[in-house]
């Protein structure tokens, strides 16, 4: 389990980088223009720095997946499943190309077609394996997942080809104009993603791999807090894209302290129900041998209700052009945690990351709020006041329901 948390840490990292480089970029030069042509170009280019870029990772697999398996301890195991992915890696350059061309028109229902038939074909064969009793190696389910990969690109393209011009047309101009506004947010997008994993990867490195699968069962529940956070960035982006252009600063703080004000009414209750019945909701969902993560999940938690003011303020800043910035304070932001998890891991050894985690965290958060009181004039009291209002408006829409159901009964 732990070795498969690795797994998932790695290729995690890779398909996060790779699309907060391309997918932003075309969204942001998509969504700002009418002209065909330009879509064509726009679309050509990025799927050209799309394929290098995979080409590029899966040669550093074939030449330096050995080492990474023997530095996290793991044998040949870890290895074997890094080369097994490849296909998937593939496979990926059609997805996150497709994927990227659908929300640049605010279309998102390929995405969830094409997402949902990779994660249920996915589950599928372990559900299969499992009732027909039958041993399953990492390996074998690593070459699963490439082949689920394959399936989501198929049923997504269903879904984006009204949108598909059928040409190809690389622009130099337009790739360097990607590579430009994309760079710093491939660079920021790949200090994130290694941030959000570093924990498991400080543990499985300082500790050994088997502490890793502990702090992967709170790091999945905790990303289950996570996904409208996710789900609010990809509709966001677009939109503050085109009110930065057309609406001005105003318009994006409102868009900011709203969807913040919105995400926070639903986080908080849920992160305050999950730190009082930790080891429940842990024995739920992977069982009582897993029981002693309850603690990494309640600190956890408290930083999952920090993070979707941070995740939406440095996607807002990436909309408004301001990637530089992003990069640079996500890069403050892993130096910051090196230094902090590797200390905490030192010192109080098994739940050090998660420690080491919180106190990033709460860090980052001030560091970011001062960022934005700067770049969009925030400020906390709208936040609070839009909280209000979100509660307000689902306590008239619950009242409205039960008048309806008490006067048909």
């Amino acid at each position: 389990m732990g070795t498969w948390a690795i797994f998932l840490s790695i290729t995690g990292i890779f398909e996060a980088t790779k699309s907060n480089l391309l997918k932003n970029a075309h969204i942001k030069y998509v969504s700002g223009s009418n002209e065909m042509e330009q879509h064509v170009a726009i679309a050509s280019s990025s799927f050209f720095i799309n394929a290098a870029i995979s080409i590029f990772f899966i040669l550093l697999v074939i030449l330096f997946s050995g080492w990474v398996s023997l530095w996290f301890h793991t044998g040949a195991e870890l290895a074997e499943m890094l080369q097994w992915f490849i296909p998937g890696m593939f496979f990926m350059i059609f997805f996150a190309h497709m994927e990227a061309i659908q929300q640049s028109f605010l279309d998102f229902k390929g995405g969830f077609a094409g997402n949902f038939t990779r994660q249920f074909s996915f589950f599928l064969v372990i559900v299969g394996y499992k009732l027909m009793n039958k041993p399953l190696d990492l390996a074998t389910l690593a070459f699963y997942q490439s082949l689920s990969i394959g399936l989501g690109a198929i049923v997504l393209y269903f879904y984006t080809r009204k949108y598909l011009h059928h040409k190809f047309n690389v622009s130099k101009p337009w790739t360097k104009k990607i590579l430009g506004y994309g760079g710093y947010i491939f660079g920021s997008g790949m200090v994130a993603n290694i941030t959000q994993n570093l924990d498991q990867l400080i543990t499985g490195k300082l500790i050994d791999p088997a502490s890793v699968a502990f702090y992967n069962i709170a790091s999945r529940i905790n990303l289950l807090v996570d996904i409208p956070s996710y789900a609010a960035s990809e509709i966001i982006f677009p939109k503050a894209s085109r009110a930065s252009a057309e609406e001005g600063k105003e318009k994006v703080k409102y868009l900011f302290e709203r969807m913040v004000a919105i995400l926070l009414a639903f986080t908080i209750p849920t992160a305050i129900f999950i730190i009082l019945f930790p080891k429940l909701i842990i024995t739920i969902v992977a069982g009582k041998s897993y029981a002693t993560a309850a603690v990494i999940l309640q600190l956890y938690m408290i930083t999952g209700i920090f993070r979707p003011a941070q995740n939406q303020a440095a996607n807002l800043l990436n909309s408004i052009g301001r990637p530089a910035l992003v990069f640079i304070a996500n890069t403050g932001t892993l130096a910051g945690f090196l230094v902090i998890n590797y200390l905490c891991v030192r010192h109080w050894g098994f739940y050090g990351a998660a420690i080491g985690n919180l106190i990033t965290t709460l860090l980052s958060f001030i560091a970011w709020y001062f960022i934005m009181r700067r770049e969009i004039d925030l400020n906390m009291k709208n936040i609070f006041r839009h909280m209000i209002g979100t509660y307000q408006a689902i306590w008239q829409q619950i009242g409205k329901a039960l008048k309806k159901a008490s006067a048909t009964s």
